[in-house]
């Protein structure tokens, strides 16, 4: 624990967050597997508890202080659904941010203050067929027509798309300029012709999520749906991705402790050889070694989320954090398994549902392959 950077009122909220998260949510986790979606009931009740606004100003409802949030993030896998913490991390950590550091003053009380009560859900439109890491190659266009903008294009991947009240979108409003020439435009998607589903997509893992595919025809947005500097888009989405990437490392830390705890109280009343698993030697150095890796995968993502809340730019440090604790969880989860053994291969566990939800991690918010090419080139290679 960094005794410099939470304090014992963060450590007080971490016992009452992981409360509500055990009790109210993960009873009905395999509820939420089976309907592929969150409840908008639990946003509301999240909303009314407080626990959505917490980074965000007290003058639009929340509590001012970003390290609430970064608890919220690690203990989000006690709710036993991926899924449900990818939604809630989708709307919170990565829609609403980008109208909090580049919105008018209305754009925020429009958005952000319903959004924080849970009254209305956002997402982050950015990854296209045909673009993910690649944010300068997206095709959605936006045309400027009398007052208002006219948005073509398509979205995939996006985490709550298939059931958002507002859209976070990127777009080229100059194709000329490459990455230069994208703009990001907050958009209502209740009641506009111009939006559509085209369609909810069935997922590995992360099935509790609202994942959707979009398409905009003709979309009609006002002039003052433009968010933040028009042809600066691709500097705000840059901005923005070291909290998402933190939100992913802190994830990624959480549900791996989370995974190995239950693996050691399993491993110690399961019986072979007329003994519990856990006094085997490899199986208690399996645990040392995942030990290990998650407590250098806490230290590093800690660092650079001191860092950042200090106001540093850590690209550095938080793409190590990153591509570090996403393949950390991946392989501490993989380990769980194993000593579950065919256990671990049904779904009566939890370890199954972590296994897939945790792959997720070294890709979404940048590949493994884009942190490594970061990190190089912090280092003057590339």
């Amino acid at each position: 624990m960094s005794d410099d950077l939470f304090q014992p009122e963060h450590e007080v909220f971490r016992q009452t967050i992981r409360e509500f998260l055990i009790n109210e949510l993960a009873p009905h986790a395999d509820e939420y597997e089976e309907a592929g979606a969150v409840p908008r009931e639990i946003f509301k009740l999240m909303g009314d508890m407080g626990y959505l606004g917490m980074r965000y100003p007290e003058k639009y409802g929340g509590g001012d202080d970003i390290l609430y949030e970064a608890v919220l993030h690690e203990e989000a896998a006690n709710c036993r659904s991926g899924g449900v913490g990818a939604d809630i991390g989708a709307h919170i950590a990565i829609a609403m941010p980008h109208i909090l550091n580049y919105g008018t003053e209305e754009q925020k009380e429009r958005y952000i203050v319903p959004g924080i009560k849970g009254e209305q859900i956002g997402c982050l439109a950015i990854t296209e067929p045909d673009a993910g890491s690649d944010v300068a190659n997206i095709k959605t266009k936006a045309v400027r027509d009398g007052s208002d903008w006219v948005i073509n294009g398509s979205k995939t991947f996006i985490t709550n798309g298939s059931r958002c009240d507002f859209m976070v979108l990127a777009a080229k409003t100059d194709p000329d300029k490459g990455y230069g020439g994208i703009s990001m435009f907050v958009v209502d998607t209740r009641d506009n012709p111009g939006f559509e589903v085209t369609k909810k997509l069935d997922k590995l893992g992360w099935r509790a999520s609202s994942t959707g595919e979009l398409a905009f025809t003709d979309m009609r947005v006002p002039a003052d749906a433009l968010l933040g500097e028009e042809n600066r888009g691709f500097y705000q989405i840059m901005g923005m991705f070291a909290w998402e990437r933190i939100t992913l490392a802190l994830g990624a830390i959480g549900g791996a402790q989370l995974s190995m705890d239950e693996a050691i109280a399993y491993a110690k009343q399961r019986k072979a050889f007329g003994q519990p698993i856990a006094k085997f030697q490899v199986i208690a150095h399996y645990f040392a070694d995942m030990a290990t890796k998650i407590e250098a995968g806490r230290q590093m993502t800690y660092n650079a989320l001191k860092l950042y809340v200090n106001g540093g730019n850590p690209i550095k440090e938080v793409s190590m954090a990153k591509l570090f604790c996403g393949r950390m969880a991946c392989e501490v989860v993989d380990t769980c398994l194993q000593i579950y053994g065919g256990y671990g291969y049904m779904t009566e566990y939890n370890i199954s549902r972590s296994y897939r939800d945790m792959r997720l991690i070294p890709i979404g918010g940048g590949t493994d392959e884009v942190m490594k090419d970061i990190i190089s080139k912090t280092m003057g290679l590339g």
